[in-house]
């Protein structure tokens, strides 16, 4: 009896301890689950948080995509257009330089012709009070352009007659137009039989004439005086 009663208090401490270790052990999962709960919460807020505020990670969107895109190509048009300017500007330049070049040779070549039509003679040119009549022009050199009529000259106003023919011959040789470039708006009586009066204009409109011939017996018919005219408006 007295044996029985000394082993109770044993088993009872042993009991004790061991409830005492279960309750430490579970006290120790607990703080890992919260420990694990805590880590796990800190790292989707705080990495959440840094991934927001990471100027890399930011997603590029449509419209971002669409702006830089119209951005660049708004410096590449800028960049065409002035390549285009320029390169317009270049041509324009050049061609006025080419135009300044042909109407120099034009008028130095005029200059020689008509040096070479005066020599021995002198041109005058004066101005005048007809108001479609920008000058008149008589030019001591001008000499009969020839005839293959003989006999009593008798003036023709008849179109491609042999006497019509050899007017519009002296009208070439005095304006200086050939009979390619000209069209012949009237031939008429001068004042006289033997005198008579030619219209012309180039092709191109842009020069007019009226030619003043009159007839040298054996020798056609000879420019007299000619007037450079502004307009045909009233000229015939």
């Amino acid at each position: 009896m007295a044996n029985e009663e000394k082993s109770y208090p044993s088993r009872l401490n042993k009991n004790k301890n061991n409830k005492n270790r279960s309750n430490s052990i579970l006290n120790i999962m607990i703080a890992l689950v919260f420990t694990l709960v805590v880590i796990i919460g800190a790292t989707l807020l705080f990495g959440g948080g840094d991934d927001s505020a990471d100027p890399e990670s930011t997603e590029t969107t449509p419209e971002t995509e669409s702006q830089t895109s119209g951005d660049d190509d708004t410096q590449v048009t800028a960049e065409e257009n002035d390549l285009e300017a320029e390169e317009k500007a270049e041509e324009e330049a050049k061609a006025e330089e080419e135009a300044a070049a042909k109407k120099e040779a034009e008028e130095k070549e005029k200059e020689e012709e008509e040096e070479e039509e005066t020599k021995g003679g002198t041109i005058t040119r004066e101005e005048s009070n007809d108001p479609i009549v920008s000058e008149t022009i008589v030019n001591t050199s001008w000499e009969p352009v020839g005839t293959s009529q003989s006999g009593d000259h008798v003036s023709s106003y008849q179109k491609n007659s042999v006497d019509w023919n050899e007017k519009i011959e002296a009208v070439t040789y005095a304006t200086g137009l050939s009979q390619n470039d000209m069209y012949v708006m009237m031939v008429q009586n001068g004042g006289g039989p033997q005198k008579s009066i030619a219209t012309v204009q180039s092709k191109d409109q842009s020069e007019k004439y009226r030619v003043f011939l009159e007839w040298v017996d054996g020798e056609g018919w000879k420019p007299e005086k000619m007037d450079v005219l502004k307009t045909l408006d009233g000229a015939y």
